[in-house]
């Protein structure tokens, strides 16, 4: 049977102030647009399109999205690409974008920064800026870390060439500090520090934010208020090395190019998807940034890391081969690792998005010398894997979150590919229903690149490439996952 919900579309309305389904008196300018809103059949419409899609004896989280989240930004601030969320033990959302990625269009309420070669008056971001210092009304970029509460109100923003003086005062490279090229992955611990990544590449003197060092082959961790704590790794590494674990600053390992990271609250591990260029999941004690291990795809220590031909995370023919040869299961993680999710009870997901499966792994078991040649369960760690959407090109699993009900009985993994998150049933890897599709209107994704969850089992998505904005999805109905879907996570059919 399909999955049961009850449609609490007048709670929805609660959004707008408005308790009960039928349409308020007008008694002041809130009540009158939410009784528009009720009498043009728009929650209807809205109800209609997020009806569920489920088959099996299941039952799963319903989700809507929720058009008025977050609030406006002050300042005229602008959000470019969402490069990850994490939400904080208080239901803080926290948001780290790219703020350098935004065009002349949308950055065009900034001002003089400096000269190009030609002498020419441009702003932060290189766009000319000869005749006033600016160009329109609207936008200026916001700081690159943007701290949100559960309603949608912003609650603090640092970081980044954006936030003007933080990279002189507050993450100075004298002091070891090096932001980084490009953002990318952020989370936020059970201490409430900040941890934060990059994968910039050859962005060096380019415009007058650009970074200056190179590419981004480091960490930063901060406090929630934006003071620096310390750096793992040296910025400007000129490549790709899974076995190095040669110490950098404070004695800590060398990453190249990190997507993601997860501190495991229990044992206050650092779990680090490492990355974009690296094949490995990167374990450092979170309180000194001192190396615990790495490993590779099914838990192999050594990591196999082939020639790098297919190092390029865009390049969908290394997969496509892969898979038109019928072989799911190679032996290394593809570029890129994009993900490192740990569950209360000591399971690591890690997203090999090239390689469009997440793999499953027990913490307690990896991390040294280890052989798995023929990827086999309960071997070096390794748990198992789910394939998603494998008929895809490449670039499926690129994120994944748990849900909060007590059992963490749902996975929630977002397919930037074709533009959705899927909702997993945990104990047998089933898909029970997904959430979204490749599009941009609202509740639609275009390159779907960060997932996270609140308390109450609201998830929060984030976009890259040109989508550019951040998502609230309302959960109604149960808090977690049981029951058969379809073990085939993400296959294409004509009704989806």
């Amino acid at each position: 049977m399909t999955i049961k919900r009850t449609m609490a579309w007048c709670g929805w309305i609660g959004v707008l102030g408005v308790v009960g389904c039928s349409a308020p008196e007008p008694e002041n300018e809130q009540g009158e647009a939410a009784g528009s809103l009720l009498r043009s059949g728009a929650v209807e419409r809205v109800a209609e399109r997020w009806a569920p899609r489920a088959s099996g004896d299941a039952s799963a989280p319903g989700f809507v999205v929720d058009p008025g989240w977050p609030k406006p930004l002050p300042n005229n601030w602008r959000i470019s690409q969402v490069g990850g969320i994490a939400v904080d033990a208080e239901d803080n959302i926290w948001v780290y974008h790219r703020p350098r990625a935004l065009d002349a269009s949308a950055s065009a309420g900034l001002g003089v920064a400096g000269t190009n070669g030609a002498g020419v008056p441009v702003d932060g971001l290189g766009n000319p800026r000869p005749f006033a210092e600016q160009r329109a009304g609207c936008c200026v970029p916001a700081p690159s870390v943007l701290k949100f509460d559960i309603d949608g109100n912003l609650l603090d923003a640092w970081g980044g060439p954006s936030d003007p003086g933080f990279l002189e005062e507050r993450c100075r490279e004298e002091d070891g500090c090096f932001w980084p090229a490009r953002e990318h992955g952020i989370f936020v611990d059970h201490n409430n520090f900040v941890y934060i990544s990059g994968n910039g590449q050859d962005f060096t003197g380019q415009f007058p934010w650009a970074a200056g060092y190179g590419d981004d082959s480091h960490i930063l961790k901060f406090t929630a208020e934006g003071e620096f704590v310390y750096q793992i790794g040296h910025a400007g590494m000129e490549g790709p090395d899974s076995e190095n674990v040669d110490q950098g600053p404070n004695r800590t390992p060398q990453p190249y190019l990190v997507a993601d990271m997860t501190v495991d609250p229990g044992t206050n591990r650092l779990y680090v998807a490492d990355g974009y260029g690296n094949r490995r999941i990167l374990i450092i004690d979170a309180e000194t940034g001192l190396y615990e291990g790495h490993f590779g795809a099914y838990g192999q220590n050594p990591v196999d890391d082939p020639d790098g031909t297919d190092i390029d995370p865009y390049d969908a023919g290394p997969w496509a081969a892969d898979y038109q040869a019928g072989e799911l299961t190679p032996m290394f993680f593809r570029s890129p690792l994009h993900c490192a999710t740990v569950s209360a009870d000591g399971l690591l997901y890690a997203c090999d998005r090239g390689n469009n499966r997440v793999q499953i792994f027990n913490v307690d078991e990896v991390g040294g010398p280890c052989s798995n040649p023929t990827g086999e369960p309960g071997v070096c760690g390794f748990v198992g894997e789910i394939h998603v959407a494998p008929q895809t090109a490449s670039g499926t699993a690129g994120t994944a979150a748990l849900s909060t009900d007590p059992g963490q009985t749902c996975l929630y993994v977002g397919d930037l590919a074709n533009g959705a998150f899927y909702v997993i049933n945990r104990e047998n890897l089933h898909e029970l229903d997904r959430i979204g599709r490749s599009g941009r209107q609202v509740g639609e994704f275009h390159w779907l690149h960060a997932l996270a969850v609140d308390s109450q089992g609201n998830v929060y998505t984030g976009e890259v490439d040109s989508g550019q904005r951040i998502q609230k999805f309302l959960r109604y109905g149960a808090t977690g996952c049981s029951g058969t879907g379809s073990p085939e996570v993400g296959l294409y059919s004509s009704n989806r």
